[in-house]
């Protein structure tokens, strides 16, 4: 199915992720990667919920599970002015966690723009969507993203701006923390797989 045209399924699991257009960074600086959290906060998080995350200089990764149908079609009862036909069109509920990421991603490009005197696309079109299947892809995957900062010859447990220190911590957080701890049968053994270095295709 056309990328463009594949909804994001409630109740499913998906790795959302993409890049700057010509690989060209989407992060300068620190205030960058701090506003391009808050507007996830703001879009995203309204309609799925996050379990890992890495925010890289010139691409990002966010593993989603998007909310159950029953609480998409409260979403768009409550912030779509009059939505008239709620199974059909970009207002339905099937195409609105989709919609939402599209604005969180226009939002940041517009900010980003702005304030670097640029004008234009800043990332790829239509930002890449692939549905988790199994349990065992899914853990392999939380890996592959927590691992990326080792591209740039940083240390991932270290590493300033991805979920894999915010899962070890007991500080407050939007991340399914719980969940993901679940899937690796507790905190030892998710750092123990953390340890061995796993290479994908997507």
């Amino acid at each position: 199915m056309d990328i463009r045209i594949q909804p994001l399924e409630p109740d499913c699991y998906y790795h959302i992720y993409n890049r700057g257009i010509n690989s060209t960074k989407i992060f300068e600086n620190d205030e960058n990667y701090n506003y391009f959290l808050n507007q996830f906060s703001n879009y995203v998080l309204t309609v799925s919920d996050v379990l890992a995350y890495c925010l890289m200089p010139n691409h990002f990764h966010f593993i989603l599970k998007i909310k159950s149908k029953e609480t998409l079609e409260y979403f768009l009862k409550n912030n779509v002015k009059s939505p008239s036909i709620v199974n059909e069109g970009l207002h339905a509920s099937h195409n609105i966690a989709s919609k939402q990421m599209s604005k969180f991603i226009s939002s940041y490009t517009q900010s980003f723009n702005k304030v670097n005197s640029r004008h234009g696309g800043l990332l790829e079109r239509p930002f890449k969507r692939k549905k988790i299947d199994t349990e065992e892809y899914l853990r392999n995957l939380i890996i592959y993203i927590h691992q990326n900062p080792n591209d740039l010859n940083v240390d991932f447990r270290i590493f300033k701006y991805s979920s894999y220190k915010s899962i070890l911590s007991k500080s407050k957080t939007n991340l399914m923390r719980d969940d993901v701890l679940n899937l690796f049968d507790g905190q030892e053994n998710f750092i123990y797989c953390h340890e061995k270095k796993v290479n994908l295709e997507f």
